[in-house]
């Protein structure tokens, strides 16, 4: 007899991923004989053998056309890509013997995304932990161990933090500074690292695939970034991290507000996350806030090193 079929969906980004890590693995506790299939972005591959709970890969990117499954009807569908109705209509039409997807009735906006998903599991018998989020390191080598990782990019412009306050940070803090992000990102990287007096070897943007992104995170001292897929990285991997949240609430997509090693700055200024310019509660969050942040969660060797950066 064969094992039994589960299909999660799940087509978005790394940090979509991320937070559905508690979620993907109550569901391998659970249906411990099953084989587990994610559909998801392809490039997220690569950590999936680090979350221990999903068996193969159906590669997915958006809805925009029907999953590519090919296997019987699935014993167990779970929509863990949003509300609907188009995700779980993609879903009931596999004809799964049990679909578990969110009546609309029950989504709630502002609920934090990881305590989304573990609450409809756990609502259909299916106990998740919302703190089980930790990744074992990588055994790939980081281009940079303990470096302080400046993660310019993000999805959106709303989430962009102005060019030249990184490059004010990336001048007054310690250590060895590294400026990561998209190869879209690489000419506002560079722009940065003109502006701060960096070398150009200290640009990475570009130059980071997400399996060599995630040990210099993994490895990093600190981790300064927007609210962008890095940033749950940093939490996966306990990675001292400064997160900068402009357009949405960390209370939605922040660390654990339990964990010291995290820091969310936040003005309290909720605005459109799709937006083309930097969101206004974004701009309000100073260089001087990030670097108190930072002098809080760097190890205390580097300390000396703050005499001669303000």
């Amino acid at each position: 007899m064969s094992a039994p079929e589960v299909l999660v969906l799940r087509a978005l980004g790394l940090g979509d991923l991320l937070t559905a890590v508690p979620a993907l693995r109550a569901l391998r506790r659970t249906h411990f004989d099953a084989r587990i299939t994610l559909a998801a972005p392809e490039w997220l591959a690569g950590l999936l053998g680090d979350i221990g709970a999903v068996d193969r890969l159906l590669t997915t990117d958006g809805l925009t056309e029907a999953l590519r499954w090919q296997a019987r009807p699935p014993d167990l569908a779970v929509n863990l890509h949003g509300p609907g109705p188009q995700s779980t209509a993609l879903l009931r039409d596999l004809d799964p013997v049990r679909l578990i997807a969110f009546d609309p009735a029950h989504w709630r906006e502002e609920e934090h995304e990881v305590h989304r998903w573990c609450r409809l599991l756990t609502e259909h018998g299916i106990p998740a932990d919302p703190t089980d989020l930790r990744l074992p390191r990588p055994w790939c080598p980081s281009p940079v161990r303990g470096a302080v990782v400046l993660h310019i990019g993000a999805s959106h412009a709303s989430r962009h933090w102005p060019a030249e306050r990184f490059a004010e940070l990336a001048r007054r803090l310690p250590g060895h500074v590294v400026l990561t992000g998209s190869l879209p990102e690489r000419p506002r990287a560079q722009r940065i690292a003109e502006l701060a007096g960096l070398p150009p070897e200290r640009v990475l943007a570009g130059y980071t695939g997400l399996m060599e992104l995630a040990p210099l995170v993994a490895t990093a001292r600190l981790l300064v970034c927007g609210d962008t897929g890095v940033a749950h990285l940093a939490t996966a991997y306990r990675t001292p991290s400064v997160v900068l949240f402009g357009p949405v609430s960390p209370a939605r997509w922040g660390p654990p507000p339990q964990r010291p090693e995290h820091l969310a700055l936040w003005a309290g200024v909720s605005s459109d996350p799709f937006d083309h310019t930097p969101a206004p509660g974004l701009l309000r969050i100073s260089v001087d806030e990030v670097l108190d942040a930072a002098r809080r969660l760097l190890p205390r060797k580097g300390s000396r090193a703050w005499a001669h950066t303000g």
